[in-house]
């Protein structure tokens, strides 16, 4: 069965998260011509191309300055991982392969390309939920864990 803590519902947080996400991929793409995903912009650091470093440094300095800048308003949220670190090792391991497999991330499919109405991009985000799912069911009903 499954509990919702109804204590933590937050919509209209969520919906302006979800707003400020989409007019940043929106406004990087129409800016510079690039889709905002994460694996992307880091394999571009792995492969530096003279004058393509700056910007993708920063977008990443921004992934961990942000929460960096929220502490010196607040604590952080509470995050609870219920799984060790060989799971979250091998986890992490899938993750990455399945991003070069799919020649791209959740951020880069999901929201950039979808809103770009990618078919390509449609066949990836379906994809990873369908793992996402199918995974779950597994380690949950099957594993028991």
């Amino acid at each position: 069965m499954i509990e919702i803590a109804w204590s933590s519902f937050t919509p209209w947080s969520s919906l302006a998260g979800g707003i400020l996400i989409g007019l940043a991929a929106a406004s990087f793409l129409l800016l510079n011509g690039r889709v905002a995903g994460i694996s992307g912009i880091l394999g571009g650091l792995l492969t530096p191309a003279r004058g393509n470093i700056a910007w993708r440094v920063a977008f990443l300095a921004g992934l961990i300055g942000a929460p960096t800048a929220w502490l010196l308003a607040s604590d952080l949220p509470a995050i609870e991982i219920q799984a060790g670190y060989p799971a979250l090792v091998v986890a992490g391991l899938l993750v990455g392969i399945g991003t070069r497999y799919g020649s791209g991330c959740t951020s880069g499919h999901g929201v950039c390309g979808l809103s770009r109405l990618s078919l390509r991009s449609l066949a990836a985000t379906l994809s990873f939920m369908a793992a996402g799912f199918v995974t779950v069911y597994v380690i949950r009903h099957l594993f028991g864990v």
